[in-house]
């Protein structure tokens, strides 16, 4: 299951799974964010039982995309279990490059 995020429940959100978790940040109007969506998706089905997956759509997310130094969409953040950055991938990224990223998180 994926979780969308706003500004204002952003931190609390995250804050309150006890697994490592991904964040997608996009824009409904980004291509590549549309292209990667279907990943991210899989990625959650396959992996929900060790991992949560975030959406946050940085018109709506301004602050946290801010926060977490979002200059270009889409980036996909993948935090451990004690929520610390483990690796940020910017751009369309296929499976293979996400899954390095989830191994990434999983074993942290």
């Amino acid at each position: 299951m994926i979780n969308n995020l706003i500004d204002s429940n952003f931190d609390t959100e995250i804050e309150k799974v006890d697994t490592p978790v991904i964040i997608d940040f996009y824009a409904i109007w980004c291509s590549p964010c549309k292209m990667i969506a279907p990943i991210i998706d899989e990625i959650a089905e396959e992996y929900k039982d060790k991992l949560r997956v975030f959406k946050a759509n940085v018109d709506e997310c301004p602050q946290s995309a801010s926060k977490y130094n979002v200059m270009s969409i889409p980036t996909v953040v993948f935090l451990n279990k004690d929520k610390q950055i483990v690796n940020q991938m910017v751009g369309f990224s296929n499976k293979e490059a996400l899954m390095r990223g989830v191994y990434e998180i999983i074993k942290s």
